[in-house]
């Protein structure tokens, strides 16, 4: 992996219109870490949401849009950011004023500059955002879903192009379904999709692999005892498995077949049984050789905590670009070893990185190295 020159990007300056429970904010932001602390509903973790949605998606809570306009808001939310980088000064927005707040993902809007944006992925051309939040507790315990959707977003932040593929395939396996419950459909109709289907899919089964490549060869940088322990990554999707035997050809031409003959089959189960949408991705706790699933609460914080800061750090390395962190309540959560060395690390890493707390003595050891902010009620910020 050839390793690029990093290029430093920060959030200098960031306003809220009418975002959750900010009616208006305008927040000064300095490089390296924030610390936010606040009691329990003071809006520390709204603060994160605005911020992940300078990536394409819906965020860090995966939230409708129209839940994120502030309550009696008249014309949905707004985001801006002032962000500094090797390019100078970069003005983003983001956001649903004027789109009556429509909640699908068609109904964000996104300017640079001034100028619109095709779509929320022009956002990575600027910036890329990281998190670890404590609803991806249940990761390594949770559905299959909760997993691929983490895996897609970790290859995302390195191939941009990776979202539309996903929303592609999506796209056309839905028109598959949707044919295989009409029996005077065109099989030349069936035909086209699953080769969209096929062709898109095996792309991001591609992607994938190279994903898990990347990160695990970051991974094993992890001192071997330290205190956020490797974990081995393997993926156990029928294609993605599929690619590490044959060439991408012919798992294609190889799925392509599968999916005419299973048409009886998905017809009567109303879905597509077989495909990357199928795709899990497993962890091993690399020191006990252990399923994460099985490991104890700590054990796994501390091993998805691994493998976020050694996703920070392959980002980072294969785009040029240092990525910005959101750890929610993550110091709440860590033993004070792995609290100072996590804090040790985001430091060396040399990183805009959010910390939120409801107990600012959790940072201490971050006085005079971090900008401390408190939020309070009625999105009131002191510094």
């Amino acid at each position: 992996m050839q390793q690029r020159t990093l290029e430093k990007t920060h959030i200098a300056r960031l306003q809220l219109t009418d975002f959750r429970n900010y009616a208006a904010l305008s927040l000064d932001l300095e490089p390296g870490i924030v610390v936010l602390a606040g009691e329990n509903g003071a809006g520390k973790t709204n603060l994160l949401e605005a911020v992940s949605l300078l990536s394409p998606g819906r965020g860090l809570r995966r939230a409708s849009y129209e839940t994120m306009a502030r309550e009696g808001a008249p014309d949905g939310f707004a985001i801006h950011v002032r962000l500094n980088g090797p390019f100078g000064d970069c003005q983003i927005g983001t956001g649903t004023v004027g789109n009556g707040q429509s909640g699908g993902e068609g109904g964000r809007k996104v300017r640079v500059n001034g100028v619109p944006a095709k779509s929320a992925e022009a956002l990575l051309e600027w910036l890329r955002v990281v998190w670890l939040v404590p609803s991806m507790d249940q990761l390594f315990t949770g559905p299959a879903g909760d997993r691929r959707r983490f895996l897609d977003r970790l290859v995302l932040a390195i191939d941009p192009r990776h979202g539309s593929r996903a929303l592609d395939y999506e796209k056309a396996m839905r028109g598959r379904n949707r044919l295989l419950t009409d029996p005077r459909a065109d099989p030349a109709w069936l035909d086209a999709i699953e080769a969209q289907m096929a062709e898109t899919g095996v792309a991001m089964a591609a992607a994938r692999r190279e994903l898990v490549r990347l990160l695990s060869s970051m991974i094993e940088r992890l001192p071997a005892d330290g205190p956020f322990p490797r974990g081995d990554l393997t993926l156990s999707g029928t294609i993605e498995q599929g690619l590490a035997e044959r060439a991408a050809v012919d798992v294609e031409e190889d799925w392509l077949q599968a999916m005419r003959e299973g048409r009886v089959r998905d017809r009567a189960a109303g879905r597509t049984l077989e495909g990357v949408h199928r795709c899990d991705l497993e962890v091993l706790h690399q020191p006990k050789q252990m399923p994460a699933g099985l490991s104890s609460t700590g054990e796994q914080k501390a091993l998805l905590a691994g493998i976020v800061i050694s996703h920070a750090r392959l980002v980072a390395e294969t785009t040029g670009m240092s990525p910005i962190m959101l750890m929610d309540e993550i110091a709440a959560h860590l033993d004070a070893e792995r609290r100072a060395a996590l804090f040790d690390i985001l430091l060396e890493m040399d990183i805009q990185a959010f910390l939120t707390g409801t107990d600012a003595a959790l940072f201490s050891a971050l006085e005079g190295r971090a900008q401390f902010l408190g939020v309070a009620s009625g999105g009131r910020i002191t510094s």
